[in-house]
């Protein structure tokens, strides 16, 4: 057997070793593959799995006691920490269907929340969260999230600013526009190559290592401001050591320098923007007494005034490109620097021009930066909502605790809704979301939590009915993603471990239960659901140019190539070229400086206009007096999120078995700590443990710490044994406008471990039991 996968972080050549397991190596096409998910087949993942269908030993008991529903509500206090019952197919999907019925029944479709954030395994029909919804909008509907916690900020406030985030990522100046004409890059945040190793729907060529090593050939200017200066790829960038949080203050006191200099491109502002006239007074210091000159912002960020005026200089007198990276929105006040960034590129007047204007998120993803052709994918339909209630993503844990409460979202009011079952298929919210503690406490309140999941994750612990579900290898799917050059044949490389089901199956099977199997798989099969897919998008393609073989010819090959088909991209060249026949989607069809929309909305957290604001945590903050490190959540290296994380790739980037905190010498020394030994990181919100690593590439005052490690709390203390930073971080939303994820605005304090260390058991099943109905 010979083929091709896809995943988010690669293309893989699959064969099958003596054993008939699937053999991984990197795609022949791709000059800088990823090492991940190479041995995604080990035992060490394999010892993850889930087996069987099982349910929580204390909900069938609630349950035989007539309850959930009959008893009064019953709530999950021991999700996270009780047995489970190992069952049959059957019993465990009449379990399901059952429970789905009462709630809908007795609390109507309102009171069920279909989770599935997350990136799930790639390919566009086994599409976890499209899955999900589509099954439950054929049972009557569901409460859905809307944005992702990556950038939910900019993502709502984008499009009153110049234009949607989708939009914006798949159009970003490419790579060889760059290097071919950039003279100066400002990376606000770094280029972090590591986060480039992963695209949604999966990457078959990383170009972003190469767009670096171009750029370095061609002699660009690289200035990296930030907290760390390890992020920039082979560029020799320079270090601007920046405090965390006050980037938007550098780039008002650059604006200041180009205004009060004559420096900002006049007719560029004049033809392509709006508001800048009600926006300079706040730059001078007319509308608050405070002019937001290079000394103002030197005193918040540490950037000597110096420095920032010249680099406004520089920027002026050359083709610049000015990045920000995603993290810089996911903090308090998150949708300032990427409004900043825009308005900054504006006044110098480069926007549209070849290797000049700005980015949001080079490096984020392999996405930013591709000259692919922008093919159209398949796509499964997930129905009519039933239900219109929402959340913003981040705000779970609030909806959780607080059913009936208002809350504020894009200029808009409205309330969480009462939800009774939580139905999860695809993503980990005990990985990434903030203060886990709090999520603990908030998940125990639904009745029942049903989960699809391969593995023994934080989530499925926390679940009452797990059901297994296949990885990509183990069944038939089709995979590409935006701007990826290539179309997968995904072929199954080996049957379903121990009769794993894919989540199509396992909505079959429950829609059948439900009375509704002809709406939901409308008679086809997956390979059914493969050609219809495919078939659907074949018009689409050759409308864009791309013509698409048959999908038996598709099938058989393995493989369509498209990247003959690629072609340079500048970043809104068309809408500056003729603003007039291809205005913006904003209110003025220009980029808003100032936004009436915004104004309107009278939020007292966001003006109507990029702003300074200050922040509850941060080291300006008088928290720094009990906790004085501005902790950095960033993304890890060695996995996807908390994909993987039992693989030995990624377990070679730990020590003692943990995740690494990485920190300045100077810090080490100061908080009394060794390098290579185990400190506990704790604030009010609680405690972990990680190995301390000296870098000196981190600046004074802060501490980097990856995502990813599987949760793995002390069930007494609630101390997190495994490096988990997210125990640590603030559930709190960026902004009323935006309600996104504010991870990055975190202090923490740091002590050395005394004592035993205590086993990780992350990896460790839960208990599990027979079910005495069997045999």
């Amino acid at each position: 057997m010979s083929g091709y996968s896809l995943a988010h972080w690669g293309t893989f050549r699959v064969t099958s070793d003596d054993a008939g397991s699937p053999a991984l190596s990197p795609f022949d096409c791709d000059p800088d593959p990823s090492p991940i998910g190479l041995d995604q087949w080990s035992p060490e993942v394999l010892a993850t799995r889930v087996r069987r269908p099982c349910v929580r030993r204390g909900w069938l008991e609630a349950r035989a006691a007539g309850g959930p529903g009959g008893a009064g509500r019953m709530t999950g206090a021991d999700r996270g920490r009780d047995a489970f019952v190992e069952m049959d197919w059957d019993r465990a999907l009449d379990l399901v269907a059952s429970e789905l019925r009462r709630v809908r029944d007795t609390h109507g479709n309102r009171a069920i929340f279909g989770g599935s954030y997350g990136w799930a395994s790639a390919g566009r029909f086994h599409h976890a969260q499209s899955q999900l919804h589509r099954f439950l909008n054929t049972i009557g509907g569901y409460v859905r999230h809307v944005d992702n916690y990556s950038y939910a900020a900019a993502n709502v406030i984008m499009p009153h600013v110049v234009a949607p985030m989708d939009r914006l990522t798949l159009s970003h100046s490419d790579w060889s526009q760059i290097a071919a004409h950039t003279r100066l890059f400002v990376a606000f945040g770094g280029i972090p190559i590591k986060n480039a190793q992963v695209s949604g729907g999966g990457v078959a060529r990383h170009a972003v290592p190469g767009g670096l090593r171009a750029m370095a050939a061609a002699g660009v200017r690289v200035v990296n401001i930030g907290p760390v200066a390890d992020n920039t790829g082979e560029t020799a960038a320079e270090w601007l050591p920046c405090r965390p949080g006050t980037d938007t203050a550098v780039m008002l006191a650059m604006m200041h320098v180009l205004l009060t200099e004559g420096l900002h491109d006049r007719v560029f502002l004049a033809r392509c923007c709006t508001g800048f006239e009600r926006f300079a007074p706040y730059l001078l210091g007319e509308t608050d007494g405070q002019p937001k000159t290079p000394a103002w912002a030197e005193g918040l960020s540490g950037l000597a005034a110096g420095t920032i005026a010249q680099l406004a200089r520089d920027m002026a007198a050359t083709r610049s490109m000015i990045n920000v990276s995603w993290s810089m929105q996911r903090a308090e006040a998150g949708e300032q620097p990427f409004w900043a960034v825009v308005v900054l590129a504006a006044m110098l007047g480069q926007i549209g021009k070849p290797g000049g204007g700005f980015g949001l998120g080079y490096g984020a993803t392999n996405l930013m930066g591709s000259s692919e052709v922008l093919s159209a994918h398949p796509t499964l339909p997930q129905g009519a909502r039933g239900v219109q209630d929402f959340i913003p993503v981040a705000r779970i844990a609030d909806m959780l605790q607080n059913p009936g409460a208002e809350f504020a979202y894009d200029g808009g009011t409205y309330r969480y809704p009462d939800i009774r079952l939580v139905y999860w298929a695809g993503g980990n919210p005990f990985h990434h979301h903030q203060d886990l503690g709090r999520l603990r406490q908030a998940w125990t309140r639904p009745e029942t939590v049903i989960v699809h999941e391969p593995f023994w994750t934080a989530t499925a612990r926390h679940a009452d009915i797990v059901l297994p579900v296949t990885t990509a290898l183990e069944r038939d799917d089709i995979g590409c993603s935006t701007r990826g050059g290539y179309m997968v044949a995904m072929r199954q490389a080996r049957e379903p471990l121990d009769g794993a089901r894919d989540d199509h199956a396992i909505f079959a099977l429950l829609s059948e239960r439900m009375g509704c199997a002809a709406a939901f798989t409308e008679g086809r099969d997956t390979m059914g659901w493969l050609r219809h897919l495919y078939e659907a998008t074949r018009g689409e393609n050759l409308r864009r140019g791309v013509e698409l073989p048959s999908f038996v010819d598709f099938w058989e090959s393995g493989l369509f190539d498209m990247t003959g088909h690629a072609a340079p991209v500048t970043m809104l060249a068309d809408f500056v070229a003729d603003p007039v026949t291809h205005p913006l989607a904003t209110p003025s069809g220009r980029i808003e400086i100032w936004s009436e929309r915004i104004a309107a909305m009278g939020l007292p957290d966001v003006p109507p206009h990029p702003a300074w604001i200050d922040r509850r945590e941060w080291l300006g903050s008088a928290l720094t007096a009990r906790f004085p490190l501005h902790l950095l959540t960033d993304q890890p290296e060695r996995r996807l999120h908390s994909q993987l994380d039992p693989a030995p790739h990624s377990r070679a980037g730990k020590r003692h078995g943990r995740e690494v905190v990485h920190m300045n010498p100077v810090d080490i020394a100061r908080h009394g700590l060794t390098d290579g030994a185990v400190a506990e990181l704790w604030n009010d919100r609680g405690r972990c443990l990680a190995a301390v690593q000296a870098n000196a590439r981190v600046m004074p005052g802060v501490a980097r710490l990856n995502t990813g490690a599987w949760y793995d709390p002390d069930p007494d203390t609630g101390l997190d044994r495994h490096g988990n930073p997210n125990v640590l971080t603030a559930d709190r939303a960026a902004s009323s406008l935006s309600q996104g994820c504010a991870a990055q605005s975190c202090l923490i304090a740091i002590r050395p471990w005394e004592g035993p260390l205590p086993p990780v058991r992350a990896y460790e099943p839960p208990e599990l039991l027979a079910d005495p109905t069997e045999g």
